[in-house]
């Protein structure tokens, strides 16, 4: 059984996912209003968030969540319609639920309370007449005694034989309601039970579950949606009160509410089994009497999306499921399972070398047996690294964020497109690629980004753009940050970089190399420090951690036009391309990024040959420490040895 600590580890990691849910629908919001599914995903979001904040008793974040979630409630209700200054509140009042739940991980120091100013614009933004929403206290638990006597009568109905109430109130209406979940419904936590406690709630129902479709327990797999029910309620609710209760779950089930009494009930709504007999029945009754409210309802039938379809069954009677299964791994035997295929390429590479010494013919089938365990050790290690390979998605997901604060610390207005966000790379590189961007984006909208006066100047739309793509590109991963701003202003760079003595004034630079000027520590184009920038620390930060990730960076910029940074960078740490070296018959590894030149050492002197020798021995034993620490290398065979006069 899971401990608590798991549990809470497992609803942070559903978190994230919410988060970038809530985060992708406000965006759809902004871009158009209307889009009712953008609001209802938020809303879920939001709503899941609190809930599973609750049971682990973090009140500040259940608080807050709450209030969101009523904010989002009116706008989805229409009550609220949203205009540029509501979805800044809304992108704001993300982050800081974002914020909340990092401090709720540890992440970040603890938060007390909610940003008051948040709290008061939203309830500032409430319809006029709406009370303040106030978080709903959790009763203490107290056992109570079930009175039968107290019920109402409940006569059985002449025509239908089910249960119905003996008041005789016209205004009442039974309905039937088919309620076949499928499997995505249960991957969502969702209960069936919830749903027939909230029809419960709204009268009478009576409940008969099919299972006739349940397979042997031998055919059963986990996560297959067998299970179905017929709702029997009667009650004076309205249809969009009753339709409403599977309001977040009307494309992961198969939903169909009709009138009782309808004799022209589509074909969809007759028993869910032709043989009854396989169906097993359970009652349950509402005691609540019903006030007496007139209603003209008839029948409303649920859509149902023909992207979740049920289950269907092959020729063999095994259910066939279209969803794709996942599972959760801790990163660390990932990384284990790496570091053994990277042996055995190791292990298969000395292979080859000893056979190749050995002087066997190239056809012979230790030969052919070598190359099919090259070929499976490089498939499995592609595989493999796969494992590792995430979408960049999570890391663009948070430049929105810092896009939109800086743009209010500078006052300028800057749009974020981007592109590629489902690039896949390594985790260890994604994880090292906030930083650098970060940066980035900040010196684009401080240095590069107009302001809107100079902008409208310039014939420009008063709001910056600046996009951020990603692609694969000849086996790397090309990351392009470009803005349409006013680009570099290369005399004023050099004229900083001579005045702080970092170029000679008289030294012949190209553009190029005055763009690359940006990189040298502690140059700064700005006269004032301010929170983003003026110290001389950034784009130098920016190249030394691409770097040291392997990659490069460089520059484009055209006046007043804008300026681009490409990244470029491996698709992964955690396999080395390298250069096999022989020397004095010792085989070791080179990574290829260490390598400058080869060279073939011209014909020597007996004198020259010991300088050589203790040259090659520093070799062998640089290259002895580094493999002390690598994962795997793979290359070509490379020899280096004195020559002779």
């Amino acid at each position: 059984m899971a401990s608590l600590d798991d549990l809470r580890d497992f609803y942070f990691q559903e978190c994230d996912e919410l988060l970038e849910a809530m985060a992708e629908g406000l965006r759809d919001m902004e871009n158009s209003p209307d889009d009712h599914e953008a609001i209802h995903s938020v809303f879920r979001a939001v709503h899941s968030i609190k809930g599973g904040a609750g049971a682990f008793d973090l009140t500040v974040l259940v608080d807050f969540s709450h209030r969101f979630e009523t904010l989002l409630d009116h706008i989805r209700a229409g009550r609220i319609h949203t205009n540029s200054e509501l979805m800044s509140l809304l992108h704001r009042a993300g982050d800081h639920l974002s914020d909340l739940i990092s401090a709720a991980k540890g992440v970040i120091p603890p938060i007390d309370a909610a940003d008051p100013k948040i709290i008061a614009a939203m309830e500032a933004s409430l319809p006029e007449g709406a009370a303040a929403p106030t978080t709903e206290p959790v009763p203490d638990f107290a056992p109570l005694t079930l009175s039968l006597a107290e019920l109402t009568p409940i006569a059985p109905n002449a025509q239908t034989g089910e249960a119905a109430p003996a008041t005789g109130n016209p205004a009442l209406q039974r309905r039937i309601i088919r309620f076949a979940p499928h499997p995505a419904l249960y991957r969502a936590g969702h209960d069936p039970a919830l749903f027939m406690r909230a029809l419960a709630d709204l009268g009478q129902i009576a409940v008969t579950m099919h299972h006739g479709d349940l397979p042997p327990l031998d055919r059963y797999e986990t996560g297959d949606a067998a299970l179905a029910w017929e709702i029997s309620l009667t009650s004076d609710a309205t249809s969009h009160e009753v339709q409403g209760v599977f309001e977040f779950v009307e494309d992961l089930a198969d939903i169909t509410i009709r009138a009782a009494n309808d004799a022209a009930a589509p074909q969809d709504d007759a028993p869910l089994h032709e043989n009854p007999a396989k169906a097993a029945a359970q009652v349950i009754s509402a005691p609540a009497p019903l006030p007496a409210i007139a209603n003209t309802d008839a029948t409303v039938t649920a859509p149902s999306t023909a992207a979740h379809p049920p289950a269907t069954q092959d020729t063999a009677g095994l259910n066939v499921s279209k969803s794709v299964a996942t599972i959760r791994v801790n990163l660390d035997r990932v990384d284990r399972l790496i570091n053994l295929i990277g042996e055995l390429v190791i292990k298969e590479a000395m292979l080859g070398q000893t056979i190749e010494g050995a002087g066997l013919p190239a056809n012979s089938d230790i030969h052919k047996g070598l190359d099919g365990v090259r070929q499976l050790a490089s498939e499995i290690q592609e595989s493999v690294m796969a494992i590792r390979a995430q979408p960049l998605k999570s890391v663009f997901e948070r430049m929105h964020r810092v896009i939109r604060e800086a743009s209010d610390a500078t006052h300028k207005p800057v749009r974020l497109i981007t592109e590629g966000e489902e690039t896949e790379v390594d985790k260890t590189i994604i994880e090292k690629l906030v930083d650098p961007l970060t940066h980035m984006l900040r010196n684009s909208i401080d240095h590069g980004i107009e302001a809107p006066d100079a902008r409208k100047a310039a014939q420009k739309h008063e709001e910056g753009v600046i996009r951020l793509s990603a692609a694969h590109r000849s086996g790397r991963i090309v990351i392009e940050v470009s803005d349409d701003g006013a680009g570099i202003n290369r005399d004023k760079v050099r004229q900083i970089a001579e005045a702080r003595g970092l170029v000679a004034p008289e030294a012949q630079l190209s553009t190029a190399e005055i763009d690359n000027l940006l990189f040298l520590p502690g140059f700064s184009s700005k006269d004032e420090i301010s929170a983003l920038s003026g110290r001389g620390v950034g784009l130098d930060v920016v190249r030394r951690e691409i770097q040291s990730l392997g990659g490069r960076v460089t520059i484009q910029s055209t006046p007043g036009a804008g300026t681009s940074f490409t990244i470029s960078l491996p698709l992964t740490l955690a396999v080395l391309q390298g250069m096999l070296v022989d020397v004095e018959g010792q085989t070791v590894v080179i990574p290829i990024n260490a390598i400058v030149e080869t060279i073939q050492p011209i014909p020597c002197k007996s004198t020259a040959r010991e300088p050589i020798r203790a040259w090659c021995k520093i070799a062998v034993n640089w290259c002895r420490s580094w493999m002390r620490g690598s994962r795997s290398t793979c290359g070509t065979r490379f020899t280096i040895s004195p020559i002779a006069s």
